[in-house]
Protein backbone atom coordinates (compact mmCIF):
# COMPACT_ATOMS: atom_id res chain seq x y z
CA UNK A 1 0.00 0.00 0.00
CA UNK A 2 1.47 3.33 -1.05
CA UNK A 3 2.23 6.07 1.38
CA UNK A 4 -0.44 8.37 -0.14
CA UNK A 5 -3.14 5.74 0.25
CA UNK A 6 -2.18 5.16 3.86
CA UNK A 7 -2.36 8.89 4.51
CA UNK A 8 -5.76 9.08 2.83
CA UNK A 9 -7.09 6.15 4.86
CA UNK A 10 -5.75 7.65 8.04
CA UNK A 11 -7.43 10.94 7.17
CA UNK A 12 -10.75 9.16 6.61
CA UNK A 13 -10.41 7.32 9.91
CA UNK A 14 -9.65 10.54 11.74
CA UNK A 15 -12.56 12.27 10.01
CA UNK A 16 -14.94 9.46 10.95
CA UNK A 17 -13.63 9.46 14.48
CA UNK A 18 -14.04 13.20 14.67
CA UNK A 19 -17.61 12.93 13.38
CA UNK A 20 -18.39 10.18 15.87
CA UNK A 21 -16.87 12.25 18.67
CA UNK A 22 -18.94 15.27 17.60
CA UNK A 23 -22.12 13.16 17.59
CA UNK A 24 -21.17 11.75 20.99
CA UNK A 25 -20.52 15.17 22.47
CA UNK A 26 -23.65 16.77 21.02
CA UNK A 27 -26.25 14.03 21.34
CA UNK A 28 -24.95 11.47 23.84
CA UNK A 29 -22.87 13.45 26.31
CA UNK A 30 -24.30 16.88 25.52
CA UNK A 31 -27.79 18.25 26.22
CA UNK A 32 -30.56 17.60 23.71
CA UNK A 33 -33.51 18.96 25.67
CA UNK A 34 -33.24 22.76 25.62
CA UNK A 35 -33.63 25.00 28.63
CA UNK A 36 -35.97 27.95 29.02
CA UNK A 37 -39.21 26.21 28.03
CA UNK A 38 -42.38 26.92 29.98
CA UNK A 39 -43.62 23.33 29.90
CA UNK A 40 -41.69 20.07 29.92
CA UNK A 41 -44.71 17.79 30.10
CA UNK A 42 -45.00 15.25 27.29
CA UNK A 43 -48.38 13.60 26.77
CA UNK A 44 -48.59 10.53 24.55
CA UNK A 45 -52.25 9.58 23.96
CA UNK A 46 -53.29 5.95 23.91
CA UNK A 47 -53.04 4.29 20.50
CA UNK A 48 -50.93 6.89 18.66
CA UNK A 49 -47.96 6.15 16.39
CA UNK A 50 -44.38 7.37 16.43
CA UNK A 51 -45.06 10.33 14.12
CA UNK A 52 -47.52 11.78 16.61
CA UNK A 53 -44.88 11.65 19.33
CA UNK A 54 -42.35 13.37 17.06
CA UNK A 55 -44.85 16.09 16.15
CA UNK A 56 -45.75 16.66 19.81
CA UNK A 57 -42.12 16.94 20.92
CA UNK A 58 -41.34 19.30 18.04
CA UNK A 59 -44.34 21.56 18.64
CA UNK A 60 -43.47 21.92 22.33
CA UNK A 61 -39.89 22.84 21.45
CA UNK A 62 -38.45 19.87 23.32
CA UNK A 63 -37.11 18.26 20.16
CA UNK A 64 -34.69 20.35 18.08
CA UNK A 65 -32.87 17.58 16.17
CA UNK A 66 -35.65 15.49 14.69
CA UNK A 67 -33.52 13.30 12.42
CA UNK A 68 -31.10 12.39 15.18
CA UNK A 69 -34.07 11.62 17.46
CA UNK A 70 -35.49 9.30 14.80
CA UNK A 71 -32.13 7.52 14.44
CA UNK A 72 -31.67 7.03 18.17
CA UNK A 73 -35.32 6.04 18.67
CA UNK A 74 -34.92 3.23 16.11
CA UNK A 75 -31.63 2.04 17.57
CA UNK A 76 -33.00 2.08 21.14
CA UNK A 77 -36.17 0.16 20.19
CA UNK A 78 -38.41 3.01 21.28
CA UNK A 79 -40.43 2.97 18.06
CA UNK A 80 -43.42 0.67 18.29
CA UNK A 81 -47.04 0.57 17.19
CA UNK A 82 -48.81 1.87 19.14
CA UNK A 83 -46.39 3.94 21.17
CA UNK A 84 -46.20 3.77 24.95
CA UNK A 85 -48.91 6.07 26.25
CA UNK A 86 -48.76 8.30 29.30
CA UNK A 87 -47.85 11.64 30.78
CA UNK A 88 -44.14 12.24 31.23
CA UNK A 89 -42.03 15.03 32.68
CA UNK A 90 -38.69 15.55 30.93
CA UNK A 91 -35.88 17.73 32.20
CA UNK A 92 -33.89 20.46 30.48
CA UNK A 93 -30.33 19.39 29.78
CA UNK A 94 -31.12 15.73 29.19
CA UNK A 95 -29.22 14.18 26.31
CA UNK A 96 -30.95 12.27 23.54
CA UNK A 97 -30.45 8.89 25.19
CA UNK A 98 -31.88 10.11 28.49
CA UNK A 99 -34.89 11.60 26.71
CA UNK A 100 -35.69 8.46 24.75
CA UNK A 101 -35.00 6.13 27.67
CA UNK A 102 -37.44 8.08 29.84
CA UNK A 103 -40.17 8.07 27.21
CA UNK A 104 -39.57 4.37 26.55
CA UNK A 105 -39.67 3.00 30.09
CA UNK A 106 -39.33 5.82 32.61
CA UNK A 107 -41.93 6.55 35.28
CA UNK A 108 -45.04 8.50 34.41
CA UNK A 109 -45.76 11.84 36.02
CA UNK A 110 -49.00 11.36 38.00
CA UNK A 111 -51.82 13.87 38.05
CA UNK A 112 -53.65 15.01 41.17
CA UNK A 113 -57.29 14.12 40.56
CA UNK A 114 -59.55 16.20 42.79
CA UNK A 115 -63.01 14.89 43.62
CA UNK A 116 -65.36 17.40 45.17
CA UNK A 117 -69.06 17.39 46.00
CA UNK A 118 -70.53 16.56 42.61
CA UNK A 119 -74.28 16.05 42.31
CA UNK A 120 -74.70 13.12 39.86
CA UNK A 121 -72.51 10.36 38.37
CA UNK A 122 -72.39 12.24 35.07
CA UNK A 123 -70.99 15.23 36.96
CA UNK A 124 -68.33 12.97 38.43
CA UNK A 125 -67.50 11.74 34.93
CA UNK A 126 -67.11 15.30 33.68
CA UNK A 127 -64.88 16.27 36.61
CA UNK A 128 -62.67 13.19 36.27
CA UNK A 129 -62.31 13.74 32.51
CA UNK A 130 -60.67 17.09 33.23
CA UNK A 131 -57.77 15.25 34.90
CA UNK A 132 -57.21 11.97 33.02
CA UNK A 133 -57.26 10.83 29.41
CA UNK A 134 -60.73 9.20 29.02
CA UNK A 135 -63.45 11.65 28.06
CA UNK A 136 -66.61 12.18 30.08
CA UNK A 137 -68.71 10.03 27.72
CA UNK A 138 -66.42 7.01 28.12
CA UNK A 139 -66.37 7.45 31.89
CA UNK A 140 -70.14 7.88 32.08
CA UNK A 141 -70.71 4.82 29.92
CA UNK A 142 -68.49 2.78 32.24
CA UNK A 143 -70.58 3.98 35.18
CA UNK A 144 -73.70 2.68 33.44
CA UNK A 145 -72.37 -0.85 32.89
CA UNK A 146 -74.38 -2.87 35.38
CA UNK A 147 -71.97 -5.83 35.29
CA UNK A 148 -69.05 -3.58 36.19
CA UNK A 149 -71.00 -1.70 38.85
CA UNK A 150 -72.28 -4.95 40.33
CA UNK A 151 -68.75 -6.40 40.42
CA UNK A 152 -67.74 -3.37 42.48
CA UNK A 153 -70.58 -4.07 44.91
CA UNK A 154 -72.96 -1.30 43.86
CA UNK A 155 -76.06 -0.65 41.76
CA UNK A 156 -77.02 2.44 39.73
CA UNK A 157 -78.90 4.07 42.62
CA UNK A 158 -76.03 3.63 45.08
CA UNK A 159 -73.05 4.26 42.79
CA UNK A 160 -72.45 7.77 44.13
CA UNK A 161 -71.54 6.27 47.51
CA UNK A 162 -68.46 4.78 45.84
CA UNK A 163 -66.84 8.20 45.59
CA UNK A 164 -65.11 9.70 48.61
CA UNK A 165 -64.20 13.37 47.99
CA UNK A 166 -60.45 13.74 48.21
CA UNK A 167 -57.33 14.29 46.10
CA UNK A 168 -55.90 11.17 44.48
CA UNK A 169 -52.79 10.50 42.42
CA UNK A 170 -53.59 8.87 39.07
CA UNK A 171 -51.69 8.04 35.94
CA UNK A 172 -53.06 10.22 33.16
CA UNK A 173 -53.88 7.29 30.87
CA UNK A 174 -55.92 5.37 33.46
CA UNK A 175 -58.90 3.64 31.81
CA UNK A 176 -62.51 4.23 32.91
CA UNK A 177 -62.64 0.77 34.47
CA UNK A 178 -59.27 1.37 36.10
CA UNK A 179 -60.60 4.59 37.60
CA UNK A 180 -63.65 2.86 39.10
CA UNK A 181 -61.58 -0.03 40.44
CA UNK A 182 -59.21 2.43 42.09
CA UNK A 183 -62.18 4.23 43.64
CA UNK A 184 -63.36 0.90 45.06
CA UNK A 185 -59.98 0.44 46.77
CA UNK A 186 -60.10 3.98 48.13
CA UNK A 187 -63.68 3.38 49.30
CA UNK A 188 -62.65 0.27 51.22
CA UNK A 189 -59.61 2.04 52.68
CA UNK A 190 -61.81 4.91 53.85
CA UNK A 191 -64.40 2.74 55.57
CA UNK A 192 -61.79 0.54 57.22
CA UNK A 193 -60.09 3.57 58.78
CA UNK A 194 -61.10 5.50 61.93
CA UNK A 195 -63.47 2.70 62.88
CA UNK A 196 -66.06 3.86 60.36
CA UNK A 197 -67.38 0.42 59.37
CA UNK A 198 -67.73 -0.58 63.02
CA UNK A 199 -69.57 2.65 63.85
CA UNK A 200 -72.00 2.12 60.96
CA UNK A 201 -72.65 -1.45 62.04
CA UNK A 202 -73.29 -0.34 65.61
CA UNK A 203 -75.89 2.11 64.27
CA UNK A 204 -77.58 -0.65 62.31
CA UNK A 205 -76.71 1.05 59.01
CA UNK A 206 -74.67 -0.04 56.02
CA UNK A 207 -71.95 2.23 54.63
CA UNK A 208 -74.25 3.03 51.70
CA UNK A 209 -77.04 4.06 54.09
CA UNK A 210 -74.65 6.21 56.12
CA UNK A 211 -73.44 7.83 52.91
CA UNK A 212 -77.01 8.40 51.71
CA UNK A 213 -77.94 10.17 54.93
CA UNK A 214 -74.65 12.10 54.80
CA UNK A 215 -75.53 13.33 51.31
CA UNK A 216 -78.73 14.84 52.74
CA UNK A 217 -76.81 16.46 55.60
CA UNK A 218 -74.35 17.78 53.01
CA UNK A 219 -77.10 19.66 51.22
CA UNK A 220 -78.84 20.89 54.38
CA UNK A 221 -76.08 23.08 55.78
CA UNK A 222 -72.82 24.80 54.97
CA UNK A 223 -72.03 25.15 58.68
CA UNK A 224 -69.76 22.26 59.57
CA UNK A 225 -70.41 22.41 63.30
CA UNK A 226 -74.14 21.87 62.69
CA UNK A 227 -73.74 18.66 60.73
CA UNK A 228 -73.65 16.22 63.69
CA UNK A 229 -76.77 17.86 65.15
CA UNK A 230 -78.70 17.72 61.87
CA UNK A 231 -77.61 14.12 61.41
CA UNK A 232 -78.99 13.44 64.90
CA UNK A 233 -82.36 14.90 63.92
CA UNK A 234 -82.66 12.59 60.94
CA UNK A 235 -81.52 9.56 62.91
CA UNK A 236 -84.16 10.35 65.55
CA UNK A 237 -86.79 10.48 62.84
CA UNK A 238 -85.63 7.20 61.34
CA UNK A 239 -85.70 5.53 64.74
CA UNK A 240 -89.35 6.42 65.36
CA UNK A 241 -90.52 5.82 61.78
CA UNK A 242 -91.12 9.50 61.08
CA UNK A 243 -90.61 10.73 57.54
CA UNK A 244 -87.37 12.61 57.03
CA UNK A 245 -89.15 15.40 55.12
CA UNK A 246 -85.78 16.64 53.88
CA UNK A 247 -86.01 19.49 51.38
CA UNK A 248 -82.87 18.39 49.48
CA UNK A 249 -84.46 15.02 48.64
CA UNK A 250 -87.52 16.71 47.13
CA UNK A 251 -85.25 18.99 45.10
CA UNK A 252 -83.27 15.96 43.92
CA UNK A 253 -86.46 14.12 42.97
CA UNK A 254 -87.44 17.00 40.69
CA UNK A 255 -83.83 17.55 39.53
CA UNK A 256 -84.56 21.22 40.14
CA UNK A 257 -81.13 21.99 41.52
CA UNK A 258 -81.25 25.72 40.88
CA UNK A 259 -84.44 26.44 42.79
CA UNK A 260 -84.18 29.26 45.36
CA UNK A 261 -86.89 27.73 47.58
CA UNK A 262 -88.77 24.48 48.07
CA UNK A 263 -92.53 24.51 47.33
CA UNK A 264 -95.36 22.05 46.79
CA UNK A 265 -93.94 21.57 43.29
CA UNK A 266 -91.13 19.66 44.98
CA UNK A 267 -92.64 18.18 48.13
CA UNK A 268 -95.72 16.71 46.40
CA UNK A 269 -93.82 15.13 43.53
CA UNK A 270 -94.17 11.35 43.59
CA UNK A 271 -90.68 9.87 43.67
CA UNK A 272 -88.96 7.31 45.93
CA UNK A 273 -86.38 10.05 46.53
CA UNK A 274 -88.99 12.41 47.95
CA UNK A 275 -88.84 11.88 51.72
CA UNK A 276 -91.90 14.06 52.16
CA UNK A 277 -93.90 11.26 50.56
CA UNK A 278 -91.97 8.15 51.55
CA UNK A 279 -90.60 7.07 54.91
CA UNK A 280 -87.02 5.97 55.41
CA UNK A 281 -83.96 6.79 53.38
CA UNK A 282 -84.12 7.40 49.63
CA UNK A 283 -82.82 4.62 47.33
CA UNK A 284 -79.35 6.14 47.25
CA UNK A 285 -77.32 9.32 47.74
CA UNK A 286 -78.63 12.61 46.40
CA UNK A 287 -75.09 13.94 45.94
CA UNK A 288 -71.49 13.16 46.74
CA UNK A 289 -71.10 13.42 50.51
CA UNK A 290 -68.05 15.08 51.99
CA UNK A 291 -65.93 13.28 54.57
CA UNK A 292 -67.11 15.75 57.20
CA UNK A 293 -70.75 14.90 56.47
CA UNK A 294 -70.08 11.15 56.56
CA UNK A 295 -68.29 11.49 59.87
CA UNK A 296 -71.09 13.72 61.15
CA UNK A 297 -73.54 10.87 60.65
CA UNK A 298 -71.19 8.34 62.22
CA UNK A 299 -70.64 10.67 65.17
CA UNK A 300 -74.09 12.25 65.32
CA UNK A 301 -75.19 14.22 68.36
CA UNK A 302 -77.31 12.30 70.83
CA UNK A 303 -80.27 14.61 71.49
CA UNK A 304 -84.07 14.77 71.40
CA UNK A 305 -84.52 17.18 68.50
CA UNK A 306 -86.96 16.19 65.76
CA UNK A 307 -87.18 19.47 63.87
CA UNK A 308 -84.97 22.24 62.56
CA UNK A 309 -85.34 25.24 60.30
CA UNK A 310 -83.11 28.01 59.05
CA UNK A 311 -82.80 31.05 61.30
CA UNK A 312 -83.07 33.41 58.34
CA UNK A 313 -80.67 35.88 59.92
CA UNK A 314 -77.95 35.47 57.31
CA UNK A 315 -75.77 33.25 59.52
CA UNK A 316 -76.60 30.08 57.60
CA UNK A 317 -77.39 28.42 60.91
CA UNK A 318 -80.50 26.53 61.99
CA UNK A 319 -82.82 26.54 65.01
CA UNK A 320 -83.67 23.13 66.49
CA UNK A 321 -86.79 21.97 68.28
CA UNK A 322 -88.01 18.89 70.16
CA UNK A 323 -91.68 19.28 69.22
CA UNK A 324 -93.85 20.78 66.52
CA UNK A 325 -95.00 23.74 68.61
CA UNK A 326 -91.43 24.87 69.20
CA UNK A 327 -90.65 24.28 65.56
CA UNK A 328 -93.54 26.48 64.48
CA UNK A 329 -92.24 29.26 66.71
CA UNK A 330 -88.82 28.92 65.10
CA UNK A 331 -90.41 29.01 61.65
CA UNK A 332 -92.23 32.26 62.58
CA UNK A 333 -88.91 33.78 63.67
CA UNK A 334 -87.40 32.66 60.36
CA UNK A 335 -90.12 34.43 58.38
CA UNK A 336 -89.80 37.56 60.52
CA UNK A 337 -86.04 37.65 59.97
CA UNK A 338 -86.54 37.35 56.23
CA UNK A 339 -89.00 40.27 56.25
CA UNK A 340 -86.59 42.41 58.27
CA UNK A 341 -83.88 41.70 55.75
CA UNK A 342 -86.20 42.55 52.85
CA UNK A 343 -86.15 39.01 51.50
CA UNK A 344 -89.83 38.23 51.89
Amino acid sequence: MSRNIRIALLALILLAAGGAFWVYQKYIAGPAVPGGLSDYTVIVPTGVGFETVVDSLTEKGILEEEQIFRLFAERMAYVRNPMRAGRFEVEPGWNMIELIRHLRNGPQAPVNLVLTNERLPENVAAKVASFIEPDSIDLWQAMQKEELISALGFEPATLMSLFIPNTYEFFWNTSPQGFLERMKKEHERFWSSAGRSAKAEAMGLSPVEVYTLASIVEKETLVGTEKPRIAGVYLNRLNIGMRLQADPTAVFARRDFGTPRVTDYHTKYDSPYNTYMYAGLPPGPIAMASISSIDAVLNAEDHQYLYFCAKGDGSGQHAFARNLAAHNRNAAIYRRNLRQRGLR
